[in-house]
């Protein structure tokens, strides 16, 4: 019997077989993962595009050191007039409540998604780019088959996709928007991607794809010029160590909001339960003190936090606004001990398809956390920052688990739960995964998954919860909501991936 070459979970079944398909051909983790995030950008095209940006975690086999690509957008380096800017709202019914977003050609922030696959590839990768693209230019070219979650999703977000005639076309051809079991086929992105893979990043940073999304930009009202795409840099960062219990995290470190707020709320929980596994109310008030922290905006943090560390990540958040919307992750580890552990995000995609290649641009400059509500009010040339949390954990049995999930604000809780089930409670991989979750809201209100609820806490806990909260939301079921953590893991030899079914996902070991 062969030795397995690794393992991988992610977003989507067609996501996870591009990164198989490059692992089995001989490819490391970083080919693997590069591979998924291309291929996400076909039946994960709500959350991931090529004009969006993201984070990725590596851990090269016999090195000491990890690091973190950063390859997350940033602001244009100049302002249009207010007046001229193409920019505005639209409702996204989520059923029981809608939620504003912003597009148009005016709310797209400078993407690095090729910026950051191209370095790690420079980096990290051993097979030609033309080579890692090819699963994603065959899922685009032949088509995948949505799945009811993604057709839920596209519902959600009609009004993004068939704001323009480019994307009505793609997403709405014949007047009806793609529906579960429909195909959904991109032959124009199959075209980019193969250019992508022939000519290279400068395809996209100076060549005909950025005259493109500059001539879009100027002609529609964005923000976007030629200056901002040759300018864009991947930032290499150390990861924020933070050593919980026996185990130590690699956590997105800022100008990254995740990290620094993952970190205290592990350490708040060894100073509130010190010994024994925490309980589910010991969990809501490290959430609310998190919530705490994170609204703080001058003093010294180090004596909120306890932590000069986390302190001075915290501070470092200033001047970085936020976004926190539509994201997609994928981990991967491979026989050698290369571990991967990747978030993207297109927002939720700024209504207009570039061109005729196929891709749409994100609407990060539409986050309402930018600049407090307040639009257009940005600081030119500046990194976003991001709840997006790409995690690595090392616990002292030797056991690796790459983990990350999307679900905006509710990211932070979800990497905190998961990595608590695993290194607190010692659980497997699945069972973490699959465990009951809860959130604390800045506004103090309080959601928990009463349906599995028992799996893993009393109703004695559960009661108490629901008292110490004035507003309190019971999930009769596991919701997306609580975000999607995808995450692979190698222990003892073995291999074993979750794709958090919350969010449609799958894994598999190669």
């Amino acid at each position: 019997m062969s030795k397995a070459k690794g393992v991988i979970a992610a977003g989507h079944e067609v996501t996870v077989a591009a990164a198989a398909e490059i692992l089995s051909d001989g490819g490391n983790a970083f080919d693997a993962a590069i591979a998924g995030l291309f291929a996400s950008c076909v039946p994960e095209v709500v959350f991931s595009s090529i004009g969006g940006g993201g984070f990725l975690m590596a851990h090269p086999a016999g090195r000491s050191d990890t690091v973190l690509y950063d390859f997350f957008a940033q602001t244009p380096s100049s302002k249009r007039p207010e007046d001229e800017i193409d920019f505005f709202g639209i409702h996204a019914d989520f059923g029981p409540a809608t939620q504003e977003f912003h597009i148009g050609a005016g709310s797209a922030a400078v993407p690095g998604f090729v910026q950051g696959a191209f370095r790690v590839h420079k980096d990290l990768c051993k097979l030609p780019m033309s080579r890692i693209v090819e699963p994603a230019v065959r899922a685009a070219r032949e088509g995948v088959v949505i799945s009811d979650f993604h057709a839920y999703l596209f519902t959600i977000v009609a009004p993004i996709l068939t704001a323009s005639a480019g994307a009505k076309a793609c997403f709405s051809p014949g007047g009806t928007l793609l529906k579960g079991g429909d195909t959904y086929r991109n032959a124009a992105f199959a075209e980019t991607l193969e250019g992508l893979g022939r000519e290279g990043h400068r395809l996209f940073t100076e060549g005909e794809l950025a005259r493109a999304m500059v001539a879009q930009s100027q002609d529609e009202g964005g923000h976007l010029a030629m200056e901002d795409f040759k300018a864009y840099e991947v930032e290499l960062r150390r990861p924020l160590l933070w050593r919980h219990r026996d185990a130590e995290l690699a956590l997105n470190p800022a100008p990254a909001a995740s990290g620094p707020l993952i970190a205290f709320g592990l350490g708040l929980l060894e100073r509130f339960r010190p010994e024994g596994e925490p309980g589910a109310l010991d969990l809501a008030c490290i959430m609310s003190e998190t919530n705490a922290v994170r609204s703080a905006q001058s003093g010294d943090l180090s004596t909120v936090t306890g932590s000069e560390i986390i302190a001075r990540h915290l501070s470092a958040l200033a001047g970085h606004p936020q976004m926190s919307r539509g994201t997609t992750h994928i981990s991967v580890i491979d026989a050698d001990g290369n571990a991967a552990s990747a978030s993207v995000s297109n927002g939720e995609g700024n209504g207009l398809m570039v061109g005729e290649f196929g891709f749409m641009l994100n609407n990060m400059l539409g986050e309402e956390d930018l600049s407090a509500g307040v639009f257009h009010h940005w600081r030119p040339g500046t990194r976003l920052s991001s709840m997006m949390a790409p995690t690595l954990i090392r616990e002292r049995s030797g056991a690796l688990t790459a983990l990350g999930t999307g679900g905006s604000n509710r990211i932070r809780t979800a990497i905190l739960q998961v990595a608590v089930n695993l290194i607190d409670r010692g659980q497997d991989l699945e069972h973490a995964v699959a465990a009951p979750r809860i959130h604390v809201e800045k506004s103090g209100k309080l959601s928990f998954e009463a349906g599995p609820w028992s799996e893993l806490y009393s109703d004695e806990e559960r009661d108490a919860l629901v008292k110490a909260f004035e507003d309190v939301e019971a999930w009769p079921e596991r919701n997306v909501f609580f975000g999607g953590v995808h995450a692979a893991r190698a222990r003892g030899g073995g291999f074993e991936g979750v794709g958090d079914p919350r969010r449609g996902g799958a894994a598999c070991v190669v």
